[in-house]
């Protein structure tokens, strides 16, 4: 697909897909929340996870409050990124609770590098995603930051998302990477 087309078809697709959760209700919302929660918290990846990389969601985005709290009150170490807006990189810090987090950029909570230490590496890395294909691809907001880090990352990558916005094949880029297993308020998708 021709550059030009592949980036027509992804900001059409990132409209169509913001549009659509935008419009979900909340109880919807939190209902499919909790689904995709209980989904992702009874994988044997995750509970055997020792540390994780997380996302703190926006208000679009599935809500991974629930599972930070839970890694957390499990035992488990979590790390959520930090945006480098210069080099659209993230770079993961640990967090023993809200508290360590601040204001951001695009209106994101962020960690709080004066009190939170830098994380080099996680057993399993929860990857957002305004939707996946069954392939394993994904689409974000379109800055790259995640398929940048996955590229490199060498443990299980999991992206939450709504049933309603899988589609079975997404137009891809040179840079797109694949997620190992996609989780939703209905099915998993294990690409391995």
């Amino acid at each position: 697909m021709p550059v030009k087309n592949l980036k027509q078809k992804k900001t059409e697709l990132r409209s169509k897909y913001k549009k659509l959760r935008k419009n979900l209700s909340a109880d919807l919302k939190k209902e499919l929340d909790r689904k995709i929660f209980e989904r992702l918290t009874a994988l044997p990846e995750y509970k055997s996870a020792d540390s994780i990389f997380a996302f703190i969601s926006k208000d679009i985005e599935v809500d991974t409050e629930a599972v930070i709290n839970d890694a957390l009150n499990s035992g488990k170490k979590v790390a959520v990124p930090l945006c480098d807006v210069d080099t659209t990189t993230i770079e993961f810090y640990y967090i023993n609770s809200y508290e360590d987090l601040k204001d951001g950029f695009y209106g994101l909570l962020e960690p709080d590098i004066e009190v939170c230490e830098k994380a080099e590496s996680s057993d399993l890395m929860i990857v957002p995603g305004l939707v996946f294909d069954q392939n394993g691809y994904r689409l974000g907001f379109g800055k790259g930051y995640y398929d940048r880090y996955i590229s490199d990352y060498k443990g299980l990558t999991v992206g939450v998302c709504y049933s309603r916005c899988i589609e079975n094949e997404l137009p891809l880029g040179y840079y797109d990477k694949p997620i190992n297993l996609v989780v939703t308020d209905k099915f998993t998708i294990d690409t391995r």
